[in-house]
């Protein structure tokens, strides 16, 4: 387990799919160890009444501000082993998956940062934005906008912060964009969403109505079984870390395209 991974249980990975007990797509919950509720393990009397934390003070206090591997060019608060998450996230909260390095956010965001021609004067969104650092990385290199959509409302708290640590204006979003119309953007960037088969079909019907509106598309992804290869086109690789260790080669960057001829 790396250091950070706090209430996580090691990872496995099943084909190209990565597990990790207690935490698997998105329906998993964070966390699996009992603790004592109260005084002794740190909460205020407001927070051992049920009522969870403020998330920005909460993020800001208790993780730690760190350079990002193979992108130090952008510092993200990152969970560690004295954490304490499962305060904010509570025991039936959303799995706190901002609050960790992922290989296809990572990899996607190494590609904008030395190909900043792909994202310059362009209006971008973000999709499933976690900690922000894909949307943080278009910003770095002159995006006109960056929305970054993400659904956890501790994930939003956790990409403003990162994006003002990164000295970056990023517009988070709560909503799920998933089901609804193409955006008004020019760029649609997706790290680390084709993770589970469901996710991976909604998410590829919302980037067939962006490109049908005329807006590219790229995907960051280090080769989860769900991938829709046959509709990427490889525009780069890098070797980049992935959450618990369970990932050592390279994670791709990739076109979404219409048509598998257009691949080649």
């Amino acid at each position: 387990m790396p250091d950070g991974a706090e209430g996580f249980a090691p990872t496995k990975t099943i084909g190209k799919t990565v597990e990790v007990r207690g935490y698997i797509g998105s329906s998993a919950r964070f966390g699996n160890r009992r603790r004592a509720i109260g005084v002794a393990s740190g909460l205020t009397d407001k927070q051992s009444r049920g009522q969870p934390p403020d998330p920005t003070g909460f993020i800001a206090q208790n993780l730690r501000l760190e350079a990002v591997p193979a992108v130090p060019e952008i510092s993200l608060y990152t969970a560690h082993s004295g954490s304490g998450l499962w305060r904010l996230t509570g025991r039936e909260g959303p799995s706190p998956y901002w609050a960790y390095r992922w290989a296809g956010g990572t990899v996607l965001a190494r590609y904008l940062l030395d190909e900043p021609g792909a994202v310059r004067g362009k209006r971008v969104l973000d999709l499933g934005a976690g900690s922000g650092i894909v949307g943080i990385a278009a910003a770095m290199r002159g995006a006109a906008s960056v929305v970054a959509a993400e659904t956890d409302p501790n994930g939003i708290a956790a990409l403003k912060l990162n994006a003002a640590a990164n000295g970056v204006a990023v517009t988070p979003i709560g909503d799920d964009l998933l089901d609804g119309t193409a955006p008004d953007v020019e760029l649609v960037l997706v790290g680390d969403l084709f993770y589970e088969a469901a996710l991976a079909e909604r998410v590829t019907r919302f980037l067939d109505r962006c490109l049908a509106e005329g807006i590219a598309c790229l995907v960051g992804d280090p080769g989860r079984t769900p991938l829709p290869l046959h509709r990427l086109a490889l525009i780069a690789e890098h070797a980049v870390p992935d959450f618990g260790g369970g990932h050592g080669g390279l994670s791709g960057v990739y076109r979404f395209v219409k048509d598998p001829s257009e691949r080649s």
